[in-house]
């Protein structure tokens, strides 16, 4: 007999079915046991007359496959129940479960879920994190195949790093040294000059940056993309604003059962995101909240004093930030007078989420920016040969997977909304 799905067991009223899943919770009575079946798409109730389990152990978690008649009923879960003619243990659960994953809430702390993971994703509220991710990611590349992008998929062993920084994770390549990649980003730029003009890639990135904060990975997914024939960075956040706005829509449409199970509210754009320098963010945060340490940057505290100004003051949970300074932006953004460049970030609840800007595209004038940052122009000629054949007017940005998922969901660490970690201390599972 063919599994069936438990979502799709309403279709099977007094027919027989087969269902695949685990055992989540037991109830025995004196004749009869109660079992909950957990397959990915739901929860059911199963009745079992217990001289059909008498001569099996029946263990939570434990994998089973049984065949029932589906009946009508009046339960917690659906208006249906499967009446148990047989129960077949496919794989029996060995040893006690190291967290209660049969509880409504999973009220563990964060390092056991961590060490625990597999288990941990078992607990459907849990698991309703990764199905919203999934819908942020599908979101993602829907919006912008739409819009005449084309999905890339590039190097992580490079011979340098594209930020043009230390942090960088050195690895043994041969008899040759090379690196884990911290962005796609001269990879996009060079698709963009090969005529492709518009592309995305969702893949991971490698950053050996030494905090060990509750926004902070050393492996990521990075959400990238890089457009041609733009006019300014202005032209970017369009881009992006729409595609939130697509994104939202997308799990508000599909997602609704999970954002019930977490009681999440999704942020609204119904007006334009607010577009702001840099410079008068700081000189609001020295008026309005006696920032005056700030220069050139904002700190974790001022991120969240300037989104509390924006939601406050400006009605949206998302800000725009632009013209940051040249020193603190890498060697392929384009200037903008003498100081500033034409850059953002996308602040969203508190924390940064995206980075973008406009990039160069003349080749002596690249040239003349690595040479500002300090950097030895030999050292990237695979990369700057490229501009040597015409490039168009281009820039990109990149959106951090598991922060926006975190600050959607209303999640305290980043870490919640990573599927399998890897920070400055973890390296297992």
């Amino acid at each position: 007999m063919k599994r069936t799905m438990i979502n799709k067991l309403s279709n099977y009223i007094n027919e027989e079915v087969k269902i695949e899943g685990w055992i989540h919770r037991i109830r025995t009575l004196k004749s009869i046991s109660f079992f909950i079946i957990r397959d990915r798409a739901g929860l059911v109730q199963c009745v079992v007359d217990n001289k059909i389990i008498e001569s099996i152990e029946v263990k939570l978690e434990s994998v089973v496959s049984i065949i029932g008649k589906v009946n009508e009923s009046n339960n917690k879960l659906n208006s249906y129940e499967v009446q148990v003619k047989s129960i077949e243990i496919i794989s029996s659960c060995k040893e006690e479960l190291p967290i209660e994953i049969n509880k409504e809430e999973l009220n563990i702390n964060l390092d056991t879920m961590l060490d625990n993971r597999v288990l941990s994703l078992r607990h459907e509220r849990i698991n309703s994190i990764f199905k919203i991710q999934n819908l942020i990611v599908s979101g993602f590349r829907e919006y912008l195949t739409h819009e005449g992008f084309t999905e890339i998929f590039t190097p992580k062993l490079v011979s340098q790093g594209a930020e043009g920084g230390s942090d960088i994770f050195e690895v043994k390549y041969f008899e040759n040294k090379a690196y884990l990649a911290t962005s796609p980003q001269f990879y996009k730029q060079m698709m963009v000059a090969a005529g492709f003009e518009r592309v995305f890639e969702v893949a991971h990135v490698y950053r050996a940056e030494e905090h060990n904060t509750n926004r902070h990975l050393n492996e990521y997914v990075s959400m990238d993309l890089e457009v041609g024939f733009i006019d300014n960075e202005e032209d970017l956040m369009d881009i992006e604003e729409n595609l939130l706005k697509f994104v939202i829509q997308k799990i508000e449409n599909e997602g609704r059962y999970y954002l019930n199970l977490l009681n999440v509210e999704l942020p609204n754009i119904n007006n334009s995101i607010p577009r702001m320098k840099l410079s008068e963010a700081i000189e609001i945060l020295k008026k309005e909240y006696n920032k005056t340490e700030l220069e050139g940057d904002l700190d974790p505290e001022a991120e969240k004093l300037i989104c509390k100004y924006a939601k406050e003051k400006l009605g949206s949970e998302f800000i725009f930030l632009t013209n940051y300074p040249r020193k603190k932006r890498p060697m392929y953004t384009m200037p903008c007078g003498e100081n500033e460049t034409h850059s953002f970030d996308l602040l969203f609840r508190g924390i940064e989420i995206t980075t973008g800007g406009q990039r160069i595209h003349e080749y002596e004038a690249l040239i003349e920016n690595i040479k500002y940052k300090g950097l030895d122009p030999n050292n990237y000629e695979s990369y700057t040969e490229v501009f040597k054949y015409g490039v168009p007017k281009h820039g990109g940005l990149a959106i951090g997977l598991e922060r926006i998922t975190s600050k959607m969901l209303g999640l305290k660490n980043v870490r919640e909304a990573t599927l399998i970690t890897r920070d400055r201390t973890r390296l297992i599972p």
